[in-house]
């Protein structure tokens, strides 16, 4: 009887143990269970070199999103489409720019966001009209080396 005891009680501990560490690998890997609290924003650039899904989205240093996933628009097949989960409570300007950016010398490819002026505030599923794109470093180096610069 006793040992029935003692293995019961083994046994929820390591089932709160488990439950403990799921819950700890879901907050630190920052996932998301149940969608999470954004709203969906859409960005068409020429390039999006180096972007990746998950990477941040950020309007003055402070991160307000995340970058949902990256596709080829349908319509032309020749632009790069970047699907932004936007924190629900941030307000962005129907004017804002967009652009693909690098955190460092060598670092991550990030969407940095430069609201504008305007009264109007994007919705879910809304379209960034102003984008620019990743510098290509390997093509301004590739046109000053042929003296095309």
């Amino acid at each position: 009887m006793n040992m029935a005891k003692l293995e019961m009680t083994v046994g929820v501990f390591m089932l709160i143990g488990i439950l403990c560490l799921g819950y700890i690998s879901i907050k630190l890997g920052k996932m998301e269970i149940m969608g999470g609290d954004y709203y969906a924003v859409s960005a068409e650039f020429d390039s999006v070199s180096g972007l990746k899904p998950g990477a941040r989205v950020e309007v003055a240093g402070v991160e307000i999103g995340k970058v949902d996933r990256i596709s080829l628009d349908p319509k032309s097949g020749d632009r790069a489409v970047a699907h932004l989960k936007i924190k629900t409570g941030v307000n962005i300007t129907d004017d804002v720019i967009a652009s693909v950016r690098t955190s460092g010398i060598i670092g991550d490819k990030f969407i940095k966001l430069k609201p504008g002026g305007s009264d109007r505030f994007l919705t879910n599923n809304s379209k960034i009209r102003e984008t620019e794109s990743a510098i290509d470093i390997e093509e301004l180096v590739s046109k000053f080396i042929h003296g095309k610069v």
